[in-house]
């Protein structure tokens, strides 16, 4: 599933070729989504401006110019494409998890602008997209229980620590909780948890003040690092202009079972277990449970 940073590039792609642009319309092949688009999605977007395109945890948040909004969420296959023509060769692909040329028959929806076609396709169909009026986007049940962005200043290092202390569960699924950070996903939970030196397993409320402290740089470290390096490549996740992200080449255990720590002087092994349903991946040695 794409994570913070690769729905913050996906967003900024969109921002360089569709913010203060009109939709001339929109077409729908597939109503039938992880929820079913509304009849009257595409009469509500004709005509509308984008005034501006925004990101809250990883959903894609557009703010149109009466007022309303419509947002996108990319579940674990969504995709974005852009192009100039509806059959023409794209121009770039938001994807991160796909392997192959797209499947135009995933193309459920097209919304079509005075130079550019924006085209959301998903084999799956676990995403989403649903147009909201006013203020009813803030109360919809997709936002309103999401915890604070990673990146704001609303996350400190007393925030974390108030909130972790009033739990008895495993820090890995405590920083996995959308109503205590937003955001963070697996690959870079498990990238912070490494260079913080703290167990996947370990209990929330048995961490130190140092510990706590590392989580905190961390969190921000890696997630800044993430979209400054263009994102994951997991296996073609592309950035605004085309290319694929870096950051996995700079991956310390994500994926990298039986392999051997990287830290000098360690000579722990990389293990993989499951935690919440997720992969986990951690050194047997620099993090001690």
């Amino acid at each position: 599933m794409p994570e913070l940073p690769e729905v913050e590039i996906t967003k900024k792609t969109l921002k360089k070729y569709v913010k203060n642009q009109y939709i001339l319309g929109v077409e729908i092949n597939n109503y039938n989504l992880r929820y079913k688009i509304d009849k009257n999605f595409c009469n509500n977007l004709r005509g509308r401006k984008i005034n501006k395109i925004t990101r809250r945890s990883k959903y894609l948040i557009f703010h149109l110019s009466d007022s309303n909004y419509f947002i996108i969420h990319l579940g674990m296959s969504g995709r974005i494409f852009i192009s100039q023509k509806k059959n023409q060769k794209l121009r770039f692909d938001t994807s991160f998890y796909s392997n192959s040329t797209p499947i135009t028959k995933h193309n459920h929806v097209y919304f079509f602008f005075k130079k550019n076609i924006v085209i959301y396709n998903d084999v799956r169909r676990f995403g989403f997209i649903k147009y909201f009026k006013n203020k009813e986007l803030e109360k919809s049940a997709h936002l309103k229980n999401l915890g604070i962005e990673p990146l704001s200043k609303d996350l400190t290092i007393s925030y974390i620590k108030k909130n972790i202390y009033r739990f008895d569960k495993s820090i890995k699924n405590i920083l996995m909780d959308q109503a205590f950070i937003c955001g963070l996903g697996n690959i870079y939970v498990n990238e912070i948890l490494y260079l913080s030196k703290v167990h996947p397993l370990r209990k929330s409320n048995s961490l130190n003040n140092l510990e706590i402290k590392s989580l905190f740089y961390y969190i921000k470290f890696v997630l800044k690092k993430s979209i400054q390096l263009g994102g994951s490549t997991i296996r073609d996740f592309h950035n605004s202009e085309g290319k694929s992200g870096t950051f996995q080449d700079t991956f310390k255990v994500y994926a990298k079972q039986g392999e051997r720590c990287i830290k000098k002087n360690c000579k722990g092994i990389i293990k993989k277990i499951v935690i919440g349903g997720r992969a986990s991946f951690f050194c047997s040695s620099c993090q001690k449970e």
